[in-house]
């Protein structure tokens, strides 16, 4: 990182509870930072913000974005014995839902519980041992003993994270809950912040934008993208490493966590675009990964490309372990170098710049 203040964003990104559908506290933290060194920021009805840094309306607009959300849970149902059911927020993974400290969210503040499992001794085939539970089978125990006591906590509908805390386990090793994509909403900030103390060397407006609801459907960046319609969108979010124990690499593709970022092909990806950022980091010395894209990326990059006429789109990705977990991991050396991209990228790009695939 590169000073205490980059550091210290960073930290309070990671500890701020962002689940999706419930963003606001997520992009206060974001929206705050960006504000020192952006021209203007703007938000939209539900919650995505965005930093500009305005050059003239006679060049092009490139887009920087990464979505704020994370996964969680839902509180569902309330028994009469006080136990607080759940539904799943997004991708979440009612296989490691159990046993878990959870806090969950509501206007007054949190409420700290657990969520419950059978001792191993009195697990049986009957009562679900042995097998992933549905999330019907999920649920918080808040330390109450009547519905009457939960709903002085809680009510249905609040929404629940991981008490999960981030740690480095060396000096670039860093894991916790919601890497995924709070790394992206702290790239994209520190990609503008990079750019704004060279815009003197600037020809094109840019546009960081942190989107809400990425998780259930990418609502947030189609929302924000038509509005802004830029002329090149480089989209950041997390990939899925392939390094650890486990994993096919010949269906999943190889892909190493301190090896740089990924760029990936085909989809929305669009090949001039992607073809645009592989000359930039050849030239700019940073090492990147590849990864092919069979039909759909599963990031906003494709709620942005297909808007109105299509936006020329490009998918920079982190390398992540253990997605959609409370200890998901990543290297700070390919965060580095995913910033260095976006900067360099949006340095190099001309006032006139665009991607048509018949040009040239």
């Amino acid at each position: 990182m590169s000073d205490n203040t980059s550091k210290q964003f960073l930290e309070n990104l990671l500890i701020t509870p962002s689940p999706t559908g419930f963003e606001k506290a997520g992009v206060k933290v974001w929206k705050e930072y960006v504000e020192q060194f952006s021209d203007e920021v703007v938000t939209d009805a539900y919650g995505s913000a965005a930093g500009k840094i305005n050059i003239s309306g006679d060049v092009a607009t490139v887009l920087l974005e990464a979505h704020c959300d994370e996964i969680g849970m839902v509180v569902q149902h309330i028994t009469d014995q006080g136990f607080v059911y759940v539904n799943k927020l997004g991708g979440s993974d009612s296989t490691i839902a159990r046993a878990k400290k959870v806090l969950i969210h509501n206007k007054r503040g949190r409420v700290v519980g657990v969520t419950g499992n059978t001792a191993i001794h009195l697990q049986s085939a009957k009562n679900g041992g042995g097998k992933q539970p549905a999330w019907k089978e999920i649920y918080v125990d808040i330390g109450v003993n009547s519905k009457e006591e939960a709903l002085k906590l809680v009510q249905i509908g609040d929404p629940i994270t991981y008490a999960t805390d981030f740690e480095f386990l060396n000096d670039t090793i860093l894991t916790g809950r919601a890497i995924d994509n709070r790394m992206g909403g702290y790239i994209i900030a520190e990609a503008m912040k990079r750019i704004s103390k060279k815009k003197k060397d600037l020809k094109v407006n840019v546009i960081a934008l942190n989107s809400v609801q990425e998780e259930v459907g990418g609502f947030g960046a189609r929302m924000m993208s038509y509005r802004f319609m830029p002329d090149v969108a480089l989209v950041t979010d997390v990939t899925h490493a392939t390094d650890t124990p486990g994993i096919d690499q010949k269906e999943h593709g190889t892909v190493e966590i301190g090896k740089g970022p990924t760029i990936q092909h085909g989809g929305a990806n669009h090949p001039k675009v992607v073809s645009f950022l592989e000359e930039v980091c050849e030239k700019a010395g940073i090492d990147v990964q590849h990864e092919a894209t069979s039909v759909r990326t599963g990031t906003d990059t494709d709620s942005i490309f297909y808007q109105q006429t299509g936006i020329p789109s490009a998918l920079i990705s982190l390398p992540l372990r253990y997605m959609h977990s409370p200890v998901e991991t990543c290297n700070m050396n390919d965060v580095n170098q995913l910033i260095s991209v976006m900067e360099e990228a949006v340095l190099a790009m001309r006032p006139d710049q665009t991607f048509g695939v018949f040009e040239g």
